[in-house]
């Protein structure tokens, strides 16, 4: 008898850590995706800008470009981000 007891005491204590490495986790991947989204909006305002002085140089044109890229690996950054931190929680409420 006392043995199961120790040994769900050990369960417990397990699933104990485990839950605030999996808080942690969330806690980091939250910001991450946070800062990915600052970054994206940024790259968006700034193709925006540079869309408003569209047919200007080539060289804007090339900006532009590679903002939209930005944007675009971006937005698959931040979704990544979204689905882990939407599977951390998942695990955090089974627990």
């Amino acid at each position: 008898m006392e043995e199961g007891f120790k040994v769900l005491e050990e369960r417990i204590q397990r699933a104990a850590e485990r839950l605030k490495e999996l808080a942690n986790e969330t806690k980091a991947l939250r910001s991450e995706a946070s800062r990915a989204n600052e970054r994206a909006e940024r790259a968006e305002r700034e193709l925006g800008a540079l869309k408003e002085r569209a047919g200007s140089s080539a060289a804007d044109a090339e900006q532009a470009e590679a903002l939209a890229r930005e944007v675009k690996v971006l937005r698959a950054e931040r979704e990544e981000l979204r689905a882990r931190v939407e599977k951390l929680a998942g695990l955090l409420e089974r627990l």
